[in-house]
This record gives structure tokens, C-alpha cells and sequence, in this order.
């Protein structure tokens, strides 16, 4: 628990990148290196070594709720396509399934339901950001799932019940993108990502706090938002972000303005940290 002197963690919504990229630097050369700059800045900004990390990745759905309860989660390769070194590497962040248990608990208090899952692994959206975040791979971390159906209220709600969490010196990270459309990369897709990215901006970075959760509830009406997503589990884990620091000031942490040949892309902090 954090005590007086010790200030509560704030909370991230990151942009995770493509696939494997941190083992990819000779072939991608240095495509990922204002991303990887970014997140390796998370713990100078944080100022302490969190006791765990709870990670909310766009690339887990469930019925409930569902929290890893390994001690020892496997890796999970959900890609395709990529070098085939790419399919042996390994992030092994010991687990928690005492830290599990308790965001079960805060999660069925909430009135929302939660599960345990004690086999699944690590997928790319938590552990290609985490190799540059901790490459040591020495912090603790809890993979959360999506709730099927990605209902941005009902994850708001759960960002809520976690607040708590902050207290405990628990890093709470929802790794998505700000831009997921596949099909519309590149410059061609500069303009339509740029509306969207400046309406994410305005509406948790410029906006009052107490705005953000009925802005974000309403995302699919932003200007450009289901070309920006269409279908938005890379853009949900920020509702999570942002509900477990509702009435806290939101910073743009990371931004690129031709990404990949061209596409505007953020990543955000909620609540106080060193800079």
C-alpha cells in the first residue's frame, strides 16, 4: 500500500506498435524508434518501480472480465507474417495470481463480472511494449482482458473499480493504438488519423476531466473515428486508462505525425507523475 509520502500512479494508454517489433530492428531499421524512445521514458516519468504492472492488451476478449493467473505466464505469438525468430522470443515477467485475485475482487464489488484464467500467456500487445518499457523483464505483470462487445461505458466502469489499484503501487497500462485500420495505412491515411488523433487530444488531454468519460462513451461520433477504428479493441484499454483516473489531468506523451509514411498516432498519461 502506498503510504503518505508516497504519491499514487498515474495511468497510461500506449500505442503498442505492429507485431514483434522490438526483435525487429534490422529489418524495420528505425521506423519504431520515437515509440520505443517514448516508452522506455514511462519509468523516469513514474520515478519509482511499481510493484506490478496490470495490462489491459487489445488483443484479449472475454465473456467476463478476465484476469491471468499465472505464476509463470507462456508467451503467445498472435501474429502472422513475421521473421521466424520472431516466434522464439520470450519476455518472462513473472505473474501474480495474488494480484490477480485482488482485481477479481475489486471488478465483482464493482458489480461486473470477472473471471481467472490460469493458462493464458502474454500476447504482443503487452509484451513487445513492455520490452522497451522494462527489457529486464523484472516487474511483475497481470494480463487483463477485454469484455466482449467492447461497450465503452462498461469499461469506464471498469477503469473505476481500479482506481484503487493506483494506491497499491499497481502500474494500471491499457496498450492499444490510437489508429487501427489495417486496410488504410500510410499517407493516405494521414488525414483521416490526424482528425481522429486531434479529437482524442481535445477530448482527454485540452477537455475538463469531468467531460472525458461522456465524450469517450460517444467516441464513434469523432470526426473520422470508425475509419480511425473499425473496430475499436485498440481503442477500448484507453477507457480503462481513463476511468481509473476520471477527475485527473490527461498529457500526451508520445506523438508522431507521419508514422509509418504518414499516420498521426498518440499515447497518453492520466494523474501526476515527474514530468
Amino acid at each position: 500500500m502506498s503510504d503518505n509520502h508516497t504519491p499514487r500512479l498515474p495511468t497510461y494508454f500506449i500505442s503498442h506498435g505492429g507485431g514483434p517489433w522490438p526483435w525487429m530492428k534490422k529489418e524495420m531499421g528505425s521506423a519504431y524508434s520515437q515509440l520505443e524512445a517514448a516508452l522506455a521514458d514511462m519509468p523516469r516519468q513514474i520515478g519509482r518501480t511499481p510493484r506490478a504492472i496490470l495490462m489491459v492488451s487489445a488483443h484479449w476478449e472475454a465473456p467476463a472480465f478476465t484476469l491471468q493467473a499465472s505464476p509463470k505466464p507462456p508467451m503467445i505469438y498472435d501474429y502472422g507474417g513475421f521473421p521466424a525468430h520472431t516466434y522464439q522470443v520470450h519476455y518472462d515477467a513473472p505473474g501474480s495470481p495474488e494480484l490477480a485475485r485482488r482485481v477479481q475482487q475489486l471488478i465483482a464489488a464493482a458489480g461486473l463480472p470477472a473471471a481467472l484464467d490460469e493458462e493464458r500467456g502474454f500476447d504482443h500487445g503487452a509484451f513487445s511494449p513492455m520490452a522497451a518499457i522494462y527489457p529486464q523483464a523484472d516487474v511483475p505483470m497481470v494480463q487483463l482482458s477485454l469484455k466482449r462487445g467492447l461497450d465503452p461505458a462498461e469499461h469506464l466502469a471498469l477503469g473505476r473499480a481500479l482506481a484503487p489499484l493506483r494506491d497499491e503501487d499497481v502500474l494500471i497500462v491499457g496498450s492499444g493504438l490510437s489508429y487501427h485500420n489495417l486496410r488504410n495505412f500510410g499517407p493516405q491515411a494521414h488525414d483521416v488519423s490526424k482528425a481522429f488523433d486531434d479529437w482524442l487530444d481535445q477530448t482527454v488531454v485540452q477537455g475538463a476531466p469531468g467531460e472525458r468519460a461522456a465524450r469517450l462513451n460517444d467516441w464513434s461520433s469523432a470526426p473520422s473515428a470508425r475509419i480511425a477504428h473499425p473496430r475499436e479493441e485498440h481503442l477500448i484499454p484507453l477507457m480503462v486508462a481513463v476511468g481509473a483516473a476520471e477527475s485527473e489531468a490527461g498529457v500526451r506523451v508520445y506523438h508522431e505525425d507521419a508514422f509509418m509514411g504518414g499516420l498521426v498516432v498518440s499515447s497518453f498519461r492520466f494523474g501526476a507523475a515527474q514530468a
